[in-house]
């Protein structure tokens, strides 16, 4: 089909007395107008356009769940998110920790449900979440480790909320494989 599509196209352009259709400007504005209706994004295309950050910042707390209910399916490439984007240099390579707090620990600072972890990603904590963001949906301290700094928001950085989920689900796994007894 894109052939036959391709060939009727170069046939107008063509055209004849050797000035094809597209030197046309009224042709030219058709052919713009096709080409944006078709890649327009649909009403659910631009649902999925939201940053992480803004899904954050605009959903109810506790309406984020995760798409993997079996994790481990997608912790591999959950992990090769975490590589690419640096964060084993605060974390630590396996996420036991560094100058930020250990992905592996049996208590996690702020939760462990799948709202707070993608909350914790997106917005960011203490000073560093925009606007306060993270306080300011009313997230307070579980537990606590020596941390040299607050987490910085990735979600801006993580385009979308599948990265995110990936990226939970390969902490989850690491943290299982320290403490199988919670999973």
């Amino acid at each position: 089909m894109f052939t036959l599509t391709r060939n009727r196209f170069s046939k107008l352009a063509a055209g004849s007395g050797g000035q094809g259709v597209m030197h046309s400007p009224l042709n030219m504005v058709l052919i713009a107008l096709i080409v944006a209706a078709l890649t327009a994004p649909t009403h659910a295309g631009a649902e999925n356009a939201m940053t992480p950050l803004q899904r954050a910042a605009s959903s109810p707390r506790g309406a984020l769940k995760s798409p993997y209910g079996d994790f481990t399916s997608v912790a591999t490439a959950g992990h090769k998110i975490y590589m690419s984007h640096d964060c084993s240099s605060c974390h630590g390579g396996g996420g036991g920790g560094g100058m930020a707090a250990p992905l592996t620990n049996e208590v996690w600072i702020y939760g462990d449900d799948d709202d707070t972890l993608f909350r914790v990603i997106a917005l960011g904590t203490g000073s560093l979440s925009p606007g306060d963001a993270f306080r300011r949906q009313g997230f307070v301290r579980k537990g606590s480790e020596n941390v040299v700094g607050p987490m910085p928001p990735f979600g801006e950085i993580l385009k979308t909320d599948d990265e995110i989920w990936k990226l939970i689900a390969w902490i989850r796994s690491a943290q299982c494989q320290r403490h199988p007894s919670n999973c």
